[in-house]
Parts: C-alpha cells; sequence; structure tokens
C-alpha cells in the first residue's frame, strides 16, 4: 500500500525556496561594494564610450553574469556583450531645391546614412514642423528613425535647431536618410543631392538572462547604465570621473540582482538583466537594444539610476519616474506593505527625469518603463563631477535598495502581477 508523503519535507522544501528567496540573506553589501569599488575605480577611467576603460568594465559585468550562470543573448560568439555600431556622417557637398529654387546651405541640414543622398521629387516623406512649441526632442526621435524624412521646420525654430548643426551627431546603423530645412509653406516638389563620408564606432551593451519555466515570452528587464563621462578637465590633481553614483550604483544593482534571482527557483517569466552603454552620450544601447525585441514582449521594465546617496525622504525610500504614466510603480509598492521602504513618485517633474534615461525609449513603444532613483536632483552635488567617488555612496542604504527592488518585483517574474502599458502622450 502506498502512503502519501508526510507533510514536514513539503514544508522544509517550501523554506528552503523562501530562504533561498530571502533578499536580507542572500543580497549582500560586500557584493555591492566590491562591484561598485571595480567600476569606478580609476583603472576603469571613466568608462567613456569608444576608450579602453569601457572595454574593461564590459569584460568585467561580462564575467559575473557568466559566474551568475546567466544565459548569454544574441550571437553565441559575442558572448554577454551585444555589439552595435553607430555612425558619423560628414558631409562634403549638398544641395537642396525647393520648388524650383535653390536653398542655402545655411537653411539645411543634411543628416546622410550612406554616401550618397539623392532625392528628385521622391524617396522621402516629407513631415513638417509648424510655429510654436518646442520641437528639438521631437526632430532628433525623427532623426535617429529609420524613414527617409523631409523635415519642414518652420523658419522661427532655426535659433533651437541650430544646435543640431554644432552637435557630434551619431546614429545607429539603419537610421534613414533626413534633411531638415528651414522653409515657410508647403513643399510641392523638391531635389536633393548629399555626398558623404560615413565613420563607424563599435559599441556593446552588456546582456544576460533566465529564461522563463512557464511564460518564457513574456520579459521583465532590470537594467542600468555603465557608461560614464571618461576623463576630463582636471580639478586640482583628479581628471578622471569615476561616476560611482552616475551609474556604477545601477550597475553594481543590476549585477546583484542578477546573482539573487538565478539562485532562486526558476522564474516563470524570463528575466533580462541589462547593461547599457553610451547613455550619457545619446542613448544608443538602450535605442539599439529596444530595436532588437519585440515591445509587445516586455512586460515591465526596471531601470536603475544612481541609488547610492539618500533620497530626500532619507533612507529605505526611492522615487520611481513617471510614476502616473503606469501602474508599474503602485505595484511595486504594494509588494513592500510593512517593510518600512517607500518608492514615491518623482519630486522633481520639471527635470524630465522620466525621458532622460534609458528607460525613455521603450516607454515611449508603450513598455512600463520606469527609472528607480534617489538621486536628489535639486542638490547632488557630485553628480557629474570628479568627486563621484565609491567613499561618497551609502553603500548600506543602496543595498537596502537592492533588496526592496528584488522584493517588490516577485509578482512581474512570477506572473501574478502585469502593469498598465504607457500610453502615449
Amino acid at each position: 500500500m502506498f502512503r502519501s508523503s508526510p507533510p514536514i519535507p513539503l514544508l522544509l522544501l517550501l523554506a528552503l525556496q523562501a530562504q533561498a528567496q530571502n533578499p536580507d540573506r542572500h543580497i549582500r553589501q560586500k557584493r555591492v561594494l566590491r562591484d561598485l569599488t571595480v567600476l569606478s575605480s580609476d583603472d576603469m577611467q571613466g568608462r567613456r564610450p569608444l576608450t579602453p576603460g569601457i572595454e574593461k568594465a564590459a569584460a568585467y559585468i561580462a564575467s559575473a553574469f557568466s559566474k551568475a550562470g546567466l544565459e548569454p543573448m544574441g550571437r553565441v560568439e559575442d558572448g554577454y556583450l551585444q555589439r552595435f555600431h553607430t555612425f558619423q556622417s560628414v558631409v562634403k557637398r549638398q544641395s537642396l531645391t525647393i520648388d524650383g529654387r535653390a536653398v542655402a546651405d545655411s537653411d539645411f541640414i543634411a543628416f546622410p546614412s550612406s554616401a550618397e543622398l539623392r532625392w528628385r521629387g521622391s524617396g522621402a516623406e516629407v513631415v513638417y514642423i509648424p510655429a510654436g512649441g518646442a520641437p528639438l526632442q521631437d526632430v532628433v526621435r525623427r532623426v535617429q528613425g529609420d524613414r527617409n524624412l523631409l523635415v519642414v521646420a518652420d523658419p522661427s525654430h532655426r535659433k533651437t535647431l541650430e544646435r543640431l548643426r554644432r552637435a557630434s551627431f551619431r546614429r545607429l546603423e539603419g537610421a534613414g536618410q533626413v534633411i531638415l530645412v528651414y522653409h515657410a509653406g508647403a513643399v510641392g516638389s523638391y531635389v536633393a543631392e548629399v555626398d558623404a563620408e560615413l565613420r563607424r564606432d563599435a559599441y556593446a551593451n552588456v546582456v544576460g538572462k533566465i529564461t522563463g519555466r512557464s511564460r518564457p515570452d513574456e520579459v521583465v528587464l532590470f537594467s542600468a547604465h555603465y557608461d560614464h563621462l571618461g576623463i576630463g578637465k582636471p580639478v586640482g590633481q583628479d581628471s578622471i570621473y569615476n561616476g560611482a553614483n552616475d551609474d556604477a550604483s545601477g550597475t553594481a544593482a543590476v549585477m546583484e540582482l542578477a546573482r539573487f534571482f538565478r539562485k532562486g527557483p526558476r522564474p516563470e517569466r524570463t528575466i533580462v538583466f541589462a547593461a547599457f552603454t553610451a547613455e550619457e552620450s545619446g542613448g544608443y544601447g538602450s535605442r539599439y537594444f529596444s530595436s532588437r525585441l519585440d515591445p509587445g514582449s516586455v512586460v515591465a521594465m526596471v531601470n536603475i539610476e544612481m541609488i547610492g546617496t539618500e533620497s530626500k525622504w532619507g533612507r529605505n525610500s526611492a522615487f520611481v519616474t513617471g510614476y502616473e504614466k503606469s501602474d508599474l510603480g503602485r505595484i511595486l509598492q504594494s509588494s513592500l506593505e510593512g517593510t518600512g521602504f517607500t518608492f514615491h513618485p518623482d519630486p522633481y517633474p520639471a527635470q524630465n527625469l522620466f525621458y532622460r534615461s534609458d528607460n525613455a525609449t521603450l516607454a515611449a513603444l508603450g513598455v512600463p518603463a520606469h527609472t528607480v532613483s534617489t538621486s536628489k536632483m535639486d542638490s547632488e552635488k557630485h553628480y557629474h563631477t570628479v568627486d563621484d567617488e565609491v567613499e561618497t555612496l551609502d553603500t548600506g542604504n543602496m543595498t537596502a535598495i537592492i533588496r526592496a527592488i528584488a522584493l517588490s518585483s516577485r509578482g512581474l517574474v512570477s506572473g501574478r502581477s502585469t502593469p498598465s502599458r504607457v500610453k502615449a502622450d
């Protein structure tokens, strides 16, 4: 006669599983401090893209993902590195005619994506930017897109849009051919000829994953950017912008979250851990990453930016950018009842932080993608200075924040919670 198993082993198994997923036990300040110290060391040279320092940082993060047991994403030969290129176009010759009249070089800007651009009445979609409003962000988005566009801006925007001409502008491979012209009224016919030289540069995100057990096609994303400003003008004896808080703190958090979730039971949803490059210099890393996956598959994105100092509310607190744009922040907070930790709405709405970090690209595609931060943006004295060093940070409080993120995300990774999508502005 078969007898049913006694309840004690089952209870013991459940207890062991709970212990394996106990953030207080398995998210360790010692490891957080170690990662933070390495990433913000002088040896990393401020982690500026296209420098040996950022290559060292990428190798360190990839090694941590490997030791944690994450699966790589993308091509096998690249391991955890998600490689991509940007390009700059240097215009050698350009001409533009609208309705039979030549446009002065000072009245248009060409953004070619090949050595030759030739439009003769077709080849581009004409879009208009009327007088009024603030078009710069809209124009940059269009320039970075994959469509061929003739962007016709009212001449009243000249002062604002001239900033584009002075910018060192990079675009991702696959971007469309774009011409921006200051012109009053509609465009009937147009002829454009541009010859250019293209200069390519190599970048890499660092990405790993844990494939979900029952919902492998649903993704929960934890991310941060691992680049910073590099070496700049000396201030006293120091010229290295170490970027300990911005954003070695977020990167260390993602690395520790990867270890934590990999140690626990296999999640129901796939968890992706991403360290993005080039956030400080155009957001190219997150934009490329976003172009390589279906945004509809991403259930939530928890981006982590500058969590090394206390928030304006003190310890055991952080804020969520764009709190009102989906219910992700409320879902995270509801999982923390009784812990003493609070996720607040962003207290600095005038600074548009929701649009200034790596969550913005996926949020624009409808993903409930938000950034968790503690940075006091009205008084963070080491922000973008050579003094942003590990000694200025509170790693105890930082570790508590990482534990809170892990605990509050359980409903997301288990499939119990699904936040609402972000609506277009």
